[in-house]
């Protein structure tokens, strides 16, 4: 630029001269070349300062949290007094948040959810500019004690911020599983950060249990809670307690069908033109090449699928989570539609009545109740207490009515009516309105109501070096008869048991997407690794062996891969079992160690082959940096692998028991003890 602007200059003081005949500069020539080129001097040299200065004064405008990603703008806007953040990875956190928000009312209060990756949170310093305010934070720990997806961003802030909180007030609600190593971890850390950090805690920390009864530990913390806010604000609760619509209902009927959503998570029509990065919001559709049965016998149903990722540049390790969307199954969505008698095919939208709010719609809209109760909503898991109080005033039955708020109530009598009645009866929506004959609530509120339908994770049995262009997934079949007698079918495994390659000449597909893991083999192939895998514990260790197996092709030096594999009998659910004599023949596996549980009388799990083996154990451990892996169910099996290798450190090692539980903390901190298990 600065180089044409010399030659026009030029060019333009030739022109206006009218002496271009002239072969002898006249002194007013050189005069006025001298100043061109004084004046070019002067802005090359000065140009670069004052470009700089002018980026300085901009640069702020940039780190300062804009107007959209401030929570605090936000509330003042809308009037609200009280923020309930949520950390959530599968929607309870989540959904937690919504009914703390929506409670806010009945205290002469306004609540709104937030979710931490929208906002801004260094602006947490800035709520005390906001009269009574309340920061409430609904965080669930993860995996192995780390912050959910869209929590980590916070976390990585709350560890390194030294922001000074002095005067904000907050409280914190965990949703953890005590089957897990590091129990409500998340909940307990933000608790403790906000505190150092200057907040003032103005009710203790709920730690609420999935593995017993999180929706009872909520509610007994909740009904605590409200008090002490009322206490600490000086207010009082209004004894209203109505029930408030959060979205209005508008039923479409000259809707563009072009325009109706039928099942996407983000992007319309997303499922007819995909588009790479794939995520959560944009799963992408895998044709499934590969759906067999695993087992040999036995009334269960063992299946291995091949998700086909060719053309997609989704990327994994072994080790990795695949997560899948599936569909709730046609027969259920049919008989609630007519129950409550509606034509499931009307296009509807469900619309926020607060405009300001950053969730416009619970679901994609629009779209169908068909789609609606299909692709975005649970409808069969039982409901929380809160679905049945909002549902409650539609049972025209006084008797029945009377039966539904008190399941809803904090009274003892209701939670323990509600826990063997919903929870212990597994009692699904559908079950719900067929045993309360009197309840026929509204469809859209009843779609306002339902939690969103969740993706569910499987750990890949494949690993990419082998299988680039596909996602393997083993799982069993759940299927169930409940108390009332009805069977209850697990939503993901039943759909996907019916996704055959070709279905009617059509191709099956799984709407998908890779989730990183930590669980990962060691960065030296050469590094010994014992795998604990029982049932289709066993997923990630195929993955593992196939990449082993892989490293060990290219020349690579691998060593030991020890494997502790069990299942009920030998020749009826023996998973992978030609696939696993094989890697052993070859020398890849060195070690298989298989449990058959029922094959003889005294019930084999692989906690006694680690003893059997013990003095190989700790040779592995101690003399040659064994990693050790676990895979499986969290509630027996981890526990008793976990307490297996304690009696063989403290044996082996000379220790105490409490010094070989430190040795096995240790391991774990070092990423040599991993575990991927669930309850």
């Amino acid at each position: 630029m600065g180089d044409s602007c010399v030659n026009q200059d030029v060019c333009n003081s030739e022109e206006g001269s009218n002496v271009a005949e002239e072969t002898m500069f006249s002194m007013a020539d050189m005069f006025l070349l001298s100043l061109i080129v004084g004046l070019l001097t002067y802005w090359f040299f000065f140009r670069k300062k004052k470009e700089e200065t002018i980026e300085f004064k901009v640069q702020p405008a940039v780190t300062s949290s804009s107007r959209e990603s401030s929570f605090v703008e936000k509330m003042k806007k809308t009037g609200k007094n009280i923020v309930v953040f949520y950390g959530s990875q599968t929607g309870t956190g989540e959904e937690f948040a919504n009914r703390l928000a929506k409670d806010a009312h009945r205290y002469g209060m306004r609540g709104m959810a937030a979710d931490p990756e929208e906002f801004e949170m260094a602006d947490l310093s800035r709520l005390t500019e906001i009269e009574n305010s309340l920061a409430v934070f609904c965080m669930a720990t993860y995996g192995e004690g780390d912050p959910t997806d869209n929590a980590q961003d916070f976390y990585d802030w709350l560890q390194e911020t030294d922001v000074d909180l002095s005067g904000l007030n907050f409280a914190v609600f965990g949703l953890g599983n005590k089957t897990y190593e590091h129990f409500n971890a998340m909940g307990k850390y933000v608790d403790k950060r906000l505190e150092e950090l200057g907040g003032q805690r103005i009710f203790e920390l709920g730690s609420g249990d999935d593995d017993g009864n999180l929706e009872e530990d909520f509610i007994t913390w909740r009904e605590q809670f409200w008090p002490a806010v009322c206490e600490h604000f000086g207010v009082e609760a209004t004894g209203d307690e109505s029930s408030i619509r959060q979205y209005e209902l508008v039923v479409h009927t000259d809707e563009n069908m072009n325009k109706v959503y039928t099942g996407e998570m983000g992007r319309l029509k997303s499922y007819e033109t995909q588009k790479p990065p794939f995520d959560a919001k944009n799963p992408f559709l895998a044709n499934v090449t590969v759906n067999r049965k695993l087992n040999q016998g036995g009334e269960r149903h063992l299946m291995h699928l091949e998700l086909d990722i060719t053309g997609s540049k989704i990327r994994y390790e072994s080790g990795d989570h695949v997560a899948v969307y599936p569909a709730n199954e046609s027969s259920i969505v049919n008989k609630l539609g007519e129950l409550l008698g509606v034509d499931l095919d009307t296009v509807i939208s469900l619309n926020n009545l607060d405009e300001e709010s950053n969730k416009k719609h619970p679901f994609p809209c629009p779209t169908t109740y068909r789609t609606a109760l299909t692709y975005y909503l649970d409808i069969t898991n039982p409901p929380r207490t809160n679905v049945l109080y909002e549902l409650a005033q539609y049972a025209t039955d006084a008797k029945e009515q009377e039966n539904l708020r008190k399941m809803a109530s904090s009274a003892t009598d209701g939670k323990a009516l509600y826990l063997s009645w919903v929870v212990e009866a597994r009692r699904n929506i559908l079950a719900i309105l067929e045993d309360v004959p009197s309840l026929r609530p509204p469809l859209d509120h009843l779609c306002e109501l339902l939690p969103r339908l969740q993706a569910r994770y499987y750990s890949i049995a494949s690993s990419s070096k082998v299988h680039p262009n596909s996602v393997h997934v083993c799982a069993v079949v759940v299927e169930y008869e409940t108390k009332t007698g009805r069977q209850n079918k697990g939503v993901a495994t039943n759909w996907l048991r019916n996704k055959q390659p070709t279905d009617n000449g059509h191709k099956s597909s799984v709407p998908m997407y890779v989730r990183k893991s930590q669980f990962r083999l060691p960065f030296k192939p050469s590094t010994p690794v014992i795998m604990i895998g029982p049932g289709t514990g066993i997923a990630p260790f195929v993955g593992f062996i196939q990449e082993r197996e892989w490293l060990k092709q290219q020349g690579k030096e691998v060593g030991e891969t020890v494997l502790y594999y069990g299942c009920r009998h030998e020749h009826e659910d023996y998973l992978y079992k030609e696939e696993l004599k094989n890697f052993h023949k070859d020398g890849v596996l060195t070690q298989l160690n298989v449990a058959f549980s029922r094959d003889q009388k005294e019930k084999v799990y692989v906690q006694h082959l680690l003893k059997k083996n013990k003095k190989n154990i700790w040779k592995l451990i101690s003399e040659e940096n064994a990693h050790i892996y676990v895979c499986g169910d969290a509630r027996n099996m981890a526990r008793d692998v976990q307490n297996t290798f304690y009696d063989i450190v403290e044996e082996y090692g000379k220790m105490e028991h409490s010094q070989a539980v430190d040795y096995i903390k240790k391991l774990m901190t070092k990423g040599r003890y991993s575990q991927d298990v669930w309850s």
